[in-house]
Protein backbone atom coordinates (compact mmCIF):
# COMPACT_ATOMS: atom_id res chain seq x y z
CA UNK A 1 0.00 0.00 0.00
CA UNK A 2 1.04 3.24 -0.82
CA UNK A 3 0.74 6.66 0.97
CA UNK A 4 -1.55 7.68 -1.15
CA UNK A 5 -3.50 4.86 -1.34
CA UNK A 6 -3.78 5.11 2.55
CA UNK A 7 -4.81 8.92 2.48
CA UNK A 8 -7.72 8.12 0.29
CA UNK A 9 -8.82 5.36 2.69
CA UNK A 10 -8.33 7.40 5.14
CA UNK A 11 -10.59 10.47 3.98
CA UNK A 12 -13.09 7.56 3.35
CA UNK A 13 -13.30 6.30 6.67
CA UNK A 14 -13.57 9.50 8.34
CA UNK A 15 -16.05 11.02 6.32
CA UNK A 16 -18.40 8.28 5.82
CA UNK A 17 -17.78 6.43 9.70
CA UNK A 18 -20.27 8.71 10.95
CA UNK A 19 -22.44 9.95 8.40
CA UNK A 20 -25.40 6.91 7.41
CA UNK A 21 -23.97 5.48 3.87
CA UNK A 22 -21.62 3.23 5.20
CA UNK A 23 -18.13 3.35 6.06
CA UNK A 24 -17.75 -0.18 5.82
CA UNK A 25 -19.02 -0.39 2.04
CA UNK A 26 -17.32 2.61 0.58
CA UNK A 27 -14.32 0.94 1.63
CA UNK A 28 -14.79 -2.15 0.21
CA UNK A 29 -15.53 -0.34 -3.09
CA UNK A 30 -12.37 1.76 -2.79
CA UNK A 31 -10.01 -1.33 -1.98
CA UNK A 32 -11.23 -3.02 -5.08
CA UNK A 33 -10.48 -0.04 -6.78
CA UNK A 34 -6.98 0.51 -5.98
CA UNK A 35 -6.20 -3.80 -5.93
CA UNK A 36 -5.81 -3.97 -2.29
CA UNK A 37 -6.58 -6.90 -0.75
CA UNK A 38 -6.66 -9.24 -3.56
CA UNK A 39 -3.33 -10.59 -4.24
CA UNK A 40 -3.48 -13.38 -1.39
CA UNK A 41 -5.33 -14.68 1.32
CA UNK A 42 -2.84 -12.71 3.55
CA UNK A 43 -3.24 -9.53 2.25
CA UNK A 44 -7.08 -10.28 2.14
CA UNK A 45 -6.76 -10.36 5.98
CA UNK A 46 -4.14 -7.28 6.08
CA UNK A 47 -6.02 -4.85 4.34
CA UNK A 48 -9.17 -5.79 6.69
CA UNK A 49 -7.45 -5.28 9.71
CA UNK A 50 -6.44 -1.78 8.13
CA UNK A 51 -9.96 -0.68 7.56
CA UNK A 52 -11.10 -1.20 11.25
CA UNK A 53 -7.81 -0.06 12.68
CA UNK A 54 -8.23 3.34 10.96
CA UNK A 55 -11.20 3.51 12.85
CA UNK A 56 -9.01 4.90 15.38
CA UNK A 57 -8.83 7.81 13.29
CA UNK A 58 -12.80 8.51 13.65
CA UNK A 59 -12.90 7.65 17.16
CA UNK A 60 -9.99 10.66 18.04
CA UNK A 61 -12.30 12.96 16.35
CA UNK A 62 -15.22 12.39 19.06
CA UNK A 63 -13.32 12.27 21.74
CA UNK A 64 -11.76 15.82 20.71
CA UNK A 65 -14.41 17.34 20.04
CA UNK A 66 -17.45 15.55 22.52
CA UNK A 67 -13.99 16.23 25.33
CA UNK A 68 -16.20 18.00 27.67
CA UNK A 69 -19.20 15.11 27.86
CA UNK A 70 -16.49 12.39 27.56
CA UNK A 71 -15.20 13.21 30.63
CA UNK A 72 -18.42 14.06 32.19
CA UNK A 73 -19.25 10.57 31.89
CA UNK A 74 -15.91 9.43 33.36
CA UNK A 75 -16.40 11.17 36.38
CA UNK A 76 -19.76 9.73 36.45
CA UNK A 77 -18.44 6.29 36.35
CA UNK A 78 -16.05 7.38 39.25
CA UNK A 79 -18.77 8.61 40.82
CA UNK A 80 -18.32 12.07 40.88
CA UNK A 81 -21.38 13.39 38.67
CA UNK A 82 -24.84 12.02 38.49
CA UNK A 83 -26.07 12.83 34.85
CA UNK A 84 -22.64 11.52 33.43
CA UNK A 85 -23.25 8.27 35.21
CA UNK A 86 -26.82 8.47 33.69
CA UNK A 87 -25.05 8.88 30.54
CA UNK A 88 -22.44 6.51 30.86
CA UNK A 89 -24.70 3.44 32.13
CA UNK A 90 -26.69 4.24 28.65
CA UNK A 91 -23.37 3.84 26.70
CA UNK A 92 -22.57 0.91 28.41
CA UNK A 93 -26.44 -0.79 27.57
CA UNK A 94 -26.17 0.68 24.03
CA UNK A 95 -22.61 -1.18 23.60
CA UNK A 96 -23.58 -4.53 24.85
CA UNK A 97 -25.98 -5.92 22.39
CA UNK A 98 -23.62 -5.46 19.61
CA UNK A 99 -20.69 -7.04 21.80
CA UNK A 100 -22.49 -10.00 22.50
CA UNK A 101 -23.34 -10.59 18.49
CA UNK A 102 -20.12 -9.58 17.43
CA UNK A 103 -18.32 -12.08 19.31
CA UNK A 104 -20.92 -15.11 17.95
CA UNK A 105 -21.13 -14.08 14.44
CA UNK A 106 -18.41 -12.11 13.20
CA UNK A 107 -16.82 -15.28 11.65
CA UNK A 108 -20.16 -15.76 9.90
CA UNK A 109 -20.29 -12.19 8.97
CA UNK A 110 -17.23 -12.03 7.61
CA UNK A 111 -17.40 -15.03 5.14
CA UNK A 112 -21.26 -14.98 4.02
CA UNK A 113 -21.44 -10.93 4.13
CA UNK A 114 -18.25 -8.93 3.01
CA UNK A 115 -19.14 -9.05 -0.52
CA UNK A 116 -20.79 -6.23 -2.96
CA UNK A 117 -24.33 -8.11 -3.47
CA UNK A 118 -25.11 -7.90 0.20
CA UNK A 119 -23.52 -4.41 0.47
CA UNK A 120 -25.09 -3.29 -2.38
CA UNK A 121 -28.70 -4.38 -1.05
CA UNK A 122 -28.12 -3.39 2.14
CA UNK A 123 -27.11 0.73 0.62
CA UNK A 124 -30.47 0.34 -1.68
CA UNK A 125 -32.44 -1.26 1.37
CA UNK A 126 -31.35 1.82 3.85
CA UNK A 127 -32.14 4.31 1.56
CA UNK A 128 -35.79 3.02 0.68
CA UNK A 129 -36.31 2.78 5.05
CA UNK A 130 -35.05 5.74 5.61
CA UNK A 131 -37.47 7.54 2.90
CA UNK A 132 -40.23 5.30 4.86
CA UNK A 133 -38.80 6.95 8.26
CA UNK A 134 -38.98 10.85 6.80
CA UNK A 135 -42.31 10.03 5.23
CA UNK A 136 -43.52 8.58 8.81
CA UNK A 137 -42.22 11.17 10.80
CA UNK A 138 -44.17 14.21 8.13
CA UNK A 139 -47.43 12.09 8.87
CA UNK A 140 -46.88 11.96 12.76
CA UNK A 141 -45.57 15.34 13.63
CA UNK A 142 -46.56 15.11 17.48
CA UNK A 143 -44.81 12.00 17.78
CA UNK A 144 -41.00 12.94 16.33
CA UNK A 145 -38.74 12.84 19.39
CA UNK A 146 -37.81 16.04 21.62
CA UNK A 147 -36.19 14.49 24.71
CA UNK A 148 -32.10 15.20 25.56
CA UNK A 149 -29.75 13.34 26.33
CA UNK A 150 -30.47 13.77 30.28
CA UNK A 151 -33.81 11.85 29.86
CA UNK A 152 -32.25 8.41 27.94
CA UNK A 153 -32.65 5.90 30.16
CA UNK A 154 -30.46 2.22 30.14
CA UNK A 155 -33.96 0.48 29.08
CA UNK A 156 -34.09 2.86 25.27
CA UNK A 157 -30.10 3.13 25.25
CA UNK A 158 -30.85 -0.87 25.11
CA UNK A 159 -33.52 -0.84 21.91
CA UNK A 160 -30.71 1.84 20.42
CA UNK A 161 -28.12 -0.98 20.80
CA UNK A 162 -30.26 -3.82 19.22
CA UNK A 163 -30.75 -1.98 16.53
CA UNK A 164 -27.24 -0.87 16.19
CA UNK A 165 -26.47 -5.02 15.43
CA UNK A 166 -28.13 -4.33 12.56
CA UNK A 167 -25.58 -2.61 11.00
CA UNK A 168 -22.90 -5.67 11.21
CA UNK A 169 -24.30 -6.51 7.83
CA UNK A 170 -21.71 -4.32 6.15
CA UNK A 171 -23.39 -1.46 3.80
CA UNK A 172 -26.26 -0.80 6.72
CA UNK A 173 -24.12 2.06 8.70
CA UNK A 174 -24.05 1.71 12.27
CA UNK A 175 -24.73 5.70 12.47
CA UNK A 176 -27.70 5.26 10.52
CA UNK A 177 -29.05 2.47 12.87
CA UNK A 178 -28.09 4.46 15.89
CA UNK A 179 -29.30 7.55 14.93
CA UNK A 180 -32.67 6.28 13.64
CA UNK A 181 -33.55 4.27 16.77
CA UNK A 182 -32.20 7.39 18.66
CA UNK A 183 -35.68 9.22 17.15
CA UNK A 184 -37.78 5.66 17.56
CA UNK A 185 -37.13 6.39 21.18
CA UNK A 186 -37.83 9.62 21.40
CA UNK A 187 -34.64 11.73 21.01
CA UNK A 188 -34.24 15.31 19.67
CA UNK A 189 -32.37 14.90 16.20
CA UNK A 190 -29.14 16.63 17.85
CA UNK A 191 -29.09 14.27 21.47
CA UNK A 192 -29.66 10.99 18.48
CA UNK A 193 -26.80 12.04 16.63
CA UNK A 194 -24.62 13.26 19.92
CA UNK A 195 -25.80 9.79 21.01
CA UNK A 196 -25.11 7.92 17.82
CA UNK A 197 -21.34 9.54 18.04
CA UNK A 198 -20.45 8.74 21.30
CA UNK A 199 -21.95 5.00 21.17
CA UNK A 200 -19.68 4.75 18.22
CA UNK A 201 -16.63 5.44 20.22
CA UNK A 202 -17.12 2.34 22.34
CA UNK A 203 -18.36 0.09 19.31
CA UNK A 204 -15.57 1.58 17.19
CA UNK A 205 -12.93 1.34 19.88
CA UNK A 206 -13.63 -2.83 20.63
CA UNK A 207 -14.17 -3.53 16.93
CA UNK A 208 -10.28 -1.87 16.36
CA UNK A 209 -9.26 -3.82 19.35
CA UNK A 210 -10.45 -7.06 18.51
CA UNK A 211 -9.15 -7.07 15.03
CA UNK A 212 -5.96 -5.99 16.07
CA UNK A 213 -5.43 -8.51 18.66
CA UNK A 214 -7.35 -11.74 17.34
CA UNK A 215 -5.75 -14.60 16.35
CA UNK A 216 -5.73 -15.27 12.45
CA UNK A 217 -6.47 -19.13 12.06
CA UNK A 218 -5.88 -21.33 8.90
CA UNK A 219 -2.80 -19.29 7.53
CA UNK A 220 0.48 -19.58 8.27
CA UNK A 221 1.31 -20.65 12.07
CA UNK A 222 2.97 -17.56 12.60
CA UNK A 223 0.17 -15.71 12.37
CA UNK A 224 -2.11 -17.84 14.66
CA UNK A 225 -0.96 -16.44 17.78
CA UNK A 226 -2.62 -13.20 19.44
CA UNK A 227 -2.09 -9.76 17.21
CA UNK A 228 -2.45 -11.99 14.61
CA UNK A 229 -4.46 -9.39 12.08
CA UNK A 230 -1.78 -6.29 13.46
CA UNK A 231 0.76 -8.48 13.21
CA UNK A 232 0.09 -8.92 9.20
CA UNK A 233 -1.42 -5.42 8.80
CA UNK A 234 2.11 -4.08 10.11
CA UNK A 235 4.20 -6.52 8.09
CA UNK A 236 2.25 -5.95 5.02
CA UNK A 237 2.39 -1.95 4.84
CA UNK A 238 4.40 -0.73 7.27
CA UNK A 239 4.41 1.88 9.32
CA UNK A 240 3.85 5.06 7.12
CA UNK A 241 -0.02 3.76 5.50
CA UNK A 242 -0.84 3.70 8.97
CA UNK A 243 -0.25 6.51 10.71
CA UNK A 244 -1.37 8.13 6.94
CA UNK A 245 -4.54 6.46 7.13
CA UNK A 246 -5.40 6.94 10.92
CA UNK A 247 -4.38 10.48 10.53
CA UNK A 248 -6.52 11.48 7.61
CA UNK A 249 -9.12 9.58 9.47
CA UNK A 250 -8.96 11.76 12.13
CA UNK A 251 -9.02 15.50 10.40
CA UNK A 252 -11.77 14.06 7.81
CA UNK A 253 -14.48 12.40 10.53
CA UNK A 254 -13.82 15.85 12.54
CA UNK A 255 -14.89 17.48 9.76
CA UNK A 256 -18.15 15.31 8.44
CA UNK A 257 -19.44 15.40 12.39
CA UNK A 258 -19.13 19.27 12.87
CA UNK A 259 -20.98 19.33 9.50
CA UNK A 260 -23.38 16.63 9.86
CA UNK A 261 -24.38 18.15 13.14
CA UNK A 262 -24.92 21.58 11.63
CA UNK A 263 -26.79 20.28 8.74
CA UNK A 264 -29.33 17.56 10.49
CA UNK A 265 -30.38 21.07 12.40
CA UNK A 266 -32.43 21.92 9.39
CA UNK A 267 -32.47 19.36 7.15
CA UNK A 268 -33.58 16.18 7.17
CA UNK A 269 -31.61 12.34 6.37
CA UNK A 270 -33.52 12.81 2.88
CA UNK A 271 -30.16 13.19 1.15
CA UNK A 272 -28.46 10.32 2.45
CA UNK A 273 -31.54 8.11 1.34
CA UNK A 274 -31.01 8.84 -2.37
CA UNK A 275 -27.34 8.77 -1.85
CA UNK A 276 -27.09 5.34 -0.95
CA UNK A 277 -30.14 4.49 -3.05
CA UNK A 278 -28.18 6.04 -5.95
CA UNK A 279 -24.66 4.64 -5.42
CA UNK A 280 -26.43 1.26 -4.55
CA UNK A 281 -27.78 0.98 -8.37
CA UNK A 282 -24.40 2.30 -9.76
CA UNK A 283 -22.67 -0.33 -7.91
CA UNK A 284 -24.85 -2.95 -9.01
CA UNK A 285 -24.32 -2.22 -12.52
CA UNK A 286 -20.78 -1.94 -12.02
CA UNK A 287 -20.48 -5.27 -10.62
CA UNK A 288 -23.12 -7.02 -13.04
CA UNK A 289 -20.53 -5.36 -15.97
CA UNK A 290 -17.35 -6.75 -14.16
CA UNK A 291 -15.29 -3.65 -14.07
CA UNK A 292 -15.56 -5.43 -9.87
CA UNK A 293 -15.61 -8.20 -8.53
CA UNK A 294 -18.69 -9.08 -6.51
Amino acid sequence: MQAWQALILGIIEGITEYLPISSTGHLLVAQQLMGIGSTSPQDKIAADAFAICIQGGAILAVLGLYRERVLRVIRGMLGCDGEGLRLGLALIAGFIPAAVFGLIFDDWIESKLFGMWPVIFAWIVGGVLILAAVWWRKKNPSKSGGRDLRELTWKLALIIGLLQCVAMWPGTSRSLMTIVGGLLVGLSVTAAVEFSFLLGVLTLTAATAKKAVWPVHGLDPAYDVWFGGAKLMWQTYGAMPIIVGVAAATISAAVAVKWLVNYLQSHGLSLFAWYRIAIGLAMAGVVALGWIEA
